[in-house]
């Protein structure tokens, strides 16, 4: 038999999108929802547990319910040139009528009674343009009378 489907609707359904400067900590939110009639037991694992924090990392979902993952990447020197290998594995499983013990529930879960959707990490770093929007938005970017920008507070350079 193959494996079932996910049941799970994942949003976003296959990347995780982290969006620096990552020198503090960068949340990115997962939704999981269950369309079934039926209660579902997940878990989320990752490649990469000690740079990510994930709440909450298991759960059951109760039926046209949805649940919101936090998952918390932890500051690192980021290098452009470096393509994340990290993943997330959403797994999931029917909770059977009456079960009240989860841990038993995926200690004795065969493989076809699993279902699993793998998400990918993309690390994005806001442009320079970006940067500036955000600044201008702030306030803390002013335009000078020669059309120019400048950071605001600061005095442009002397003219010679």
């Amino acid at each position: 038999m193959s494996r079932l489907e996910q049941v799970l609707i994942l949003d976003p359904p296959s990347d995780l999108r982290f969006r620096g400067p990552f020198t503090d900590v960068v949340t990115a939110n997962l939704k999981l929802r269950n369309p079934s009639d039926r209660r579902v037991c997940f878990k989320v694992k990752t490649t990469a547990p000690r740079r990510y924090c994930v709440r909450p990392n298991s759960g059951v979902i109760d039926p046209g319910a949805t649940v919101t993952v936090s998952v918390m990447l932890q500051p690192f020197d980021y290098d452009p040139n470096e393509k994340s290998k990290h993943k997330f594995m959403v797994q999931s499983i029917l909770v059977p009528a009456g079960a009240s013990d989860l841990e038993a529930l995926w200690k004795d879960a065969k493989p076809d009674d699993l279902m699993d959707s793998k998400l990918r990490c993309v690390f994005e770093m806001p442009s320079d343009l970006e940067k500036v929007n955000e600044l201008e938005a702030d306030g803390r970017v002013q335009e000078t009378a020669d059309g120019g920008r400048e950071a605001a507070g600061r005095k442009p350079p002397a003219q010679g």
